[in-house]
C-alpha cells in the first residue's frame, strides 16, 4: 500500500514538473510587437514632387506619425517599427521604416525619402546633470534651518490659541 502511494505521488510530481517546464518554455518565447502602419507602395507612388499637396497626402496616407517641429510643419514622418522582447530583457528592433514627406512653403510635396533600420544611428545620451543655482546644504544645515519653522511665535504666554491675547474678541478689545 505504501509503494502504491509513492507511485501516485511520483506520478503527480512528474505531471507538475512537465507542466512547469512547458510554462517556463512558453514564458521564454519572444513577443513580437508592431507599432505604426506604413503606407503601401502603390499609395506612395501616387505622391509626386511638385504637384501633390498636403491635403492630398492626408487623403492618400492618413495623418503622419510625427511632424517636424523645427521647420514649421514642412516634414511629415510615417514611422513603423517591429520589435521582439523575450521575458524581461530589453526589446530588439527587428525592422524599422520611415517615410519622410517634405513640403515647400506653399504646402506642395518637395521630396519623399525612405529610411530603413540600417540608416539609423545609435546615440548615447550624456549622463551629466545641469547644476541648480544656489549652494548645496548639508544634512545638518537643513536640520538646523528647519528648527525655527516649527516654533509658533503668535502664541505668547500659551493657552487659548486665538492669537489675540486670550480676550475672546476678534479685535482684542474687552467686550462691552
Amino acid at each position: 500500500m505504501i509503494s502504491r502511494a509513492l507511485i501516485s505521488i511520483s506520478h503527480w510530481s512528474l505531471v507538475v514538473a512537465v507542466v512547469s517546464g512547458i510554462g517556463a518554455i512558453a514564458g521564454c518565447s519572444p513577443s513580437v510587437e508592431q507599432r505604426g502602419n506604413l503606407p503601401t507602395p502603390d499609395k506612395m507612388e501616387e505622391i509626386h514632387a511638385g504637384t501633390t499637396t498636403k491635403d492630398e497626402v492626408v487623403k492618400l496616407l492618413g495623418t503622419p506619425s510625427s511632424v517636424s517641429v523645427f521647420n514649421n510643419d514642412k516634414s511629415w514622418y510615417y514611422i513603423s517599427r517591429r520589435t521582439a522582447q523575450t521575458a524581461f530583457f530589453d526589446p530588439d528592433v527587428l525592422d524599422q521604416q520611415v517615410y519622410i514627406v517634405s513640403f515647400d512653403d506653399q504646402g506642395v510635396v518637395k521630396a519623399v525619402d525612405h529610411k530603413v533600420l540600417q540608416d539609423g544611428k545609435e546615440i548615447t545620451p550624456v549622463a551629466r546633470a545641469t547644476p541648480a543655482p544656489g549652494r548645496e546644504l548639508s544634512f545638518l544645515e537643513q536640520l538646523i534651518g528647519n528648527l525655527g519653522k516649527f516654533n509658533n511665535s503668535n502664541n505668547s504666554g500659551g493657552g487659548g490659541g486665538s492669537g489675540n491675547g486670550g480676550t475672546g474678541t476678534p479685535t482684542g478689545r474687552p467686550p462691552g
